[in-house]
Formats: C-alpha cells, structure tokens, sequence
C-alpha cells in the first residue's frame, strides 16, 4: 500500500527536520524541500519512502518542477506544511527594495505556488491540509520588522482566502502562529542566559502542525497560536 504524502517546504535543522520526522513516524512519505539538499538528503535516508528536492520557493518556475516530481516519484500530496520563512530586518530605512520583495517571494508568492500544485489533487480526493508556519510579525510592524512583517501578513491574508474558498472542498487550510524563539544550537549561543522554558521545541511544534491536521472536520481551525508558556504577549 501507498503511503500517504506529506511536503514540508523550508526543511532545515529546527522546525523543517522536526516536522519531517513526526510525519514520518505517522506513516507519511514525506518530500522535504529546500534550496540546497545538504541538510534534506541525509535527513531522507533516514525516513523509509522519503525524499529530498532542490527548491528554490522565491521562483515559481523551480517550484513547479519540484512538485512535478514529487507527484511522480511519491504520489499526490495530502499535507502541505509551508515552513520557508525568511526575511531581512531592519527599519524602513535600512531595508532595501530587493530585500522587501525578497520576503514577499518567500513568504507569500511561494506558498501560493506550492499551494496551487496541491490543491487539485486534493480537491479530487475531497480531503487535504495546507498548513502554514506563520508569525506574530503577521499581526503588527514593530520597528525592525518592515521588510518581514508585510510579507507575513500577506502570507496570513491568502491563508484565510484560501480557507474560505477551500474549506467547503474538504481541504483545511490553516495557520500556525508562532511566536518565540526557536531551540538551536545558534539561538542557545546567542542567548546562554535563558532558561529550556523561553525556547519553542521543534519536536512540540511539530507535534501541534500534526493535530491541526487531524482536527475532525466540524471543529477545524484556521488559526493556531504556539508560544511557550513563559512567553508574556
């Protein structure tokens, strides 16, 4: 029997590795996509029927090639977990015109793409999930956040549109709003002084994307906020 197929888009060593493996363990084929395979491809060796794709989700065109294998090599997706994130920070000043669009392509205009190559198999099969990582950054500019926080809530925006036009089709797309700091080796470097209870497990946060995805169908989310219980918001 075919597995079922679970893409997360943005794999690196925190929450990409982390969302990889829970679906693994439940079952999934799961094709990990980022820009180089350096961290994707020994990751998929370790994950029985999974693989890695070179994507860069700032062009569409390498997007569209990557979900094109994907369909052949390992079947029709049924989980679309967006996780690719970046942006640079700086105030409205210190940004440049490259740097806003660059997170706009990132954050926005790829997981439209990637969206768009899922959601007629889904639409067919009457079931699916399309879960984006989002950001608090998506609900207010702060000062350093004027390149980053518009592309976010872009990413917010077209994630509700998407859920209302989908939603009816059986395919839940919602958002999983984290707000904190990521537990890596450079974020424990960078701050030695803080306690486990400050930092985001990538293992817990995994774990919340996957309940989100197996939420009955009368009581589905659109927006889930992840933040550690010491976070003051």
């Amino acid at each position: 029997m075919k597995k079922p197929v679970c893409a997360v888009v943005g794999v690196g060593p925190g929450n990409g590795a982390a969302l990889a493996r829970r679906f693994a363990a439940e079952g999934f084929a799961v094709a990990l996509l980022a820009r180089s395979t350096e961290v994707t491809a020994p990751l998929a060796e370790e994950l029985a029927g999974s693989r890695a794709y070179a994507c860069d989700v700032a062009d569409p065109a390498s997007v569209e090639k990557a979900f094109g294998a994907i369909a052949s090599e390992l079947g029709p997706v049924e989980v679309l977990v967006y996780n690719a994130g970046s942006g640079s920070f700086g105030t409205v000043e210190e940004i440049s015109v490259k740097d806003f669009e660059q997170a706009w392509r990132v954050n926005t205009l790829g997981a439209l793409v990637a969206s768009k190559q899922v959601v007629p198999a889904m639409k067919q099969a009457g079931r699916g999930s399309i879960v984006f990582i989002g950001a608090t950054a998506s609900r207010r500019g702060n000062v350093k956040t004027a390149a980053f926080a518009p592309a976010k809530a872009a990413q917010r925006s077209l994630a509700e549109s998407m859920a209302r036009h989908l939603w009816p089709a059986g395919i839940h797309v919602a958002v999983v709003i984290l707000d904190g700091v990521v537990d890596l080796p450079r974020t424990r470097k960078m701050m030695p002084d803080k306690p486990d209870s400050f930092f985001v497990s990538p293992d817990e946060l995994a774990g919340t994307v996957l309940e989100v995805t197996r939420q009955k169908r009368s009581v589905w989310s659109f927006e889930v906020e992840a933040r550690p219980f010491a976070e003051k918001w």
